[in-house]
């Protein structure tokens, strides 16, 4: 994911319409946050800045995301679609997005029930990981593994590996997905105490691409 927002060379929006939709979303999990509207002065203002710049239709105002709350977005990627009629902003939230306190402004399913906005899976572990390393609650399994520094977290890596490839040879399809997330699990964790992001990992592979 790239760290700068789009040169003045990047592909502009169509500003015909003046008014164009501005889709939110978190580049780390990519949980979709927010739709918001954006002006010709308010992406301006974005590419200037780095951050999350909006229009308000019922104010008739440009503001800033987070200008009341505190709880700002830094902008780390803009895409434009195809028709050049919307917007997509990839951001580092800093809060949450919606005003009643949420993560996501789409909390509410179709059935009226609220659900829980959550990116993908291994990007949520990731970040309670990062929670256990910073408190290091008692009773926590991976506190006592990142208590136990890089030897012990390797060891257990190299058993759950070969636990994987035990399963693979000789156990059920569900012992090998099973096993297999013993070791995904472990290895976030080793990340996390050499302080490697996942979003660093991900590009690597996907720099190497097929």
């Amino acid at each position: 994911m790239s760290s700068t927002i789009p040169s003045s060379g990047a592909p502009v929006p169509n500003w015909d319409a003046g008014l164009l939709p501005c889709i939110v979303q978190d580049g780390r999990s990519g949980a979709v946050l927010m739709l918001a509207w954006m002006t010709q002065e308010a992406w301006a203002k974005t590419l200037q800045t780095g951050q999350a710049w909006f229009w308000s239709r019922s104010r008739q105002a440009l503001w800033r995301k987070g200008e009341t709350s505190g709880h700002t977005q830094r902008v780390v990627d803009i895409r434009v679609d195809c028709d050049g009629d919307a917007i997509l902003l990839q951001v580092v939230p800093q809060g949450p997005a919606c005003h009643t306190g949420r993560l996501s402004c789409f909390y509410r399913a179709q059935d009226g029930e609220e659900r829980t906005t959550h990116g993908p899976v291994l990007s949520r572990l990731e970040a309670v990981i990062e929670d256990r390393k910073r408190t290091l609650p008692p009773g926590s399994y991976t506190a006592s593994l990142l208590r136990g520094g890089f030897g012990a977290i390797a060891e257990k890596i190299v058993e759950e590996a070969g636990e994987v490839v035990q399963a693979g040879r000789l156990e059920s399809d569900e012992r090998v997905a099973e096993e297999s997330a013993d070791l995904l699990y472990h290895l976030l964790v080793l990340l996390a105490a050499r302080g490697v992001p996942l979003t660093r990992v991900l590009d690597v592979l996907s720099a190497r691409g097929a």
